[in-house]
């Protein structure tokens, strides 16, 4: 099907990667991150059941898409954590790890379905995939361990990235299928939670309430935006937008203390120049 990449479906994009930024620094900068973590995945199901009341619920399609990506999430929320726990900072880790994407979810989506993008959006998600991976050039020899969980979440996330679009598609409901997702997504978080971290879930919930609601309210936000706009444009296309996260995880990190160099600049720039060319794609 053609596809328009207009100006609201930029806007989508863009806010989707701004709130997807924004709840993970808020993880990040929790005291104790795997807590904060499984209040926000929990808290996201927990929103989503009363909802689902309200809205139809995705085909029978699109649920083997839905399961792939939930499985897939799990694989992206443990490595992200790993990587924090191994002494990556947020403006490193988070940054490395949605720019390393783009670029898999484009040979993705050309060799298993077809799926072309013109040379303007080629260009635009090189820039941004190239513009992002001037942060690893420094710091991740100093963590290698980091390094190495950031690249794993970046892989699992363009599969992710790629089983969510198909998904969405296939489903007579976007609101539908989001909503599921996160609740599919609560138990299995949340079951890990309960297997591997001390501190009770119910605990986790009550002591990270803020990111249980409002870190809540932005993902599941982010993500109806994001599945909306995988409808409405080439994957590859919206992966890339979206990831152009790493310009406001870059500014958070900034606010929260961990410096805006001049290199970190220059990749801000090379993303936001990739994201301009986009929109002519």
């Amino acid at each position: 099907m053609p596809y328009d990449i207009d100006s609201i479906v930029l806007g989508a994009a863009l806010s989707s990667a701004f709130l997807h930024a924004a709840w993970n620094a808020a993880v990040k900068n929790s005291p104790d991150p795997g807590c904060a973590m499984a209040a926000q995945v929990v808290g996201s199901g927990l929103v989503s059941m009363p909802l689902l009341l309200l809205v139809p619920w995705p085909s029978a399609v699109a649920l083997p898409w839905l399961c792939a990506a939930a499985s897939l999430n799990l694989v992206v929320l443990i490595a992200l954590l790993r990587g924090y726990a191994h002494g990556g900072g947020f403006g490193f880790v988070y940054p490395l790890a949605r720019a390393t994407s783009p670029l898999l979810v484009l040979v993705l989506a050309s060799l298993l379905q077809g799926e072309t993008v013109g040379p303007f959006g080629i260009v635009g998600i090189g820039l941004v995939s190239f513009g992002i991976t001037l942060f690893a050039l420094g710091e991740g020899r100093h963590r290698p361990k980091a390094l190495a969980y950031a690249l794993l979440a970046g892989a699992a996330s363009a599969a992710y990235a790629f089983c969510d679009a198909n998904g969405a598609r296939h489903s007579s409901s976007i609101v539908g299928y989001g909503l599921i997702a996160s609740l599919l997504n609560a138990c299995v978080f949340g079951a890990l939670h309960i297997m591997r971290h001390p501190v009770p879930l119910r605990v986790a919930l009550r002591s990270h309430l803020g990111v249980a609601t409002l870190g809540t309210s932005a993902a599941l936000l982010s993500y109806g935006l994001i599945l909306w706009v995988y409808t409405r444009a080439p994957i590859a296309i919206g992966a890339a937008l979206r990831d152009t996260s790493v310009i406001f995880a870059a500014l958070i990190a900034a606010w929260l203390g961990e410096g805006l160099s001049l290199r970190r600049a220059g990749a801000i720039a090379l993303a936001a120049a990739g994201a301009c060319l986009i929109r002519f794609a």
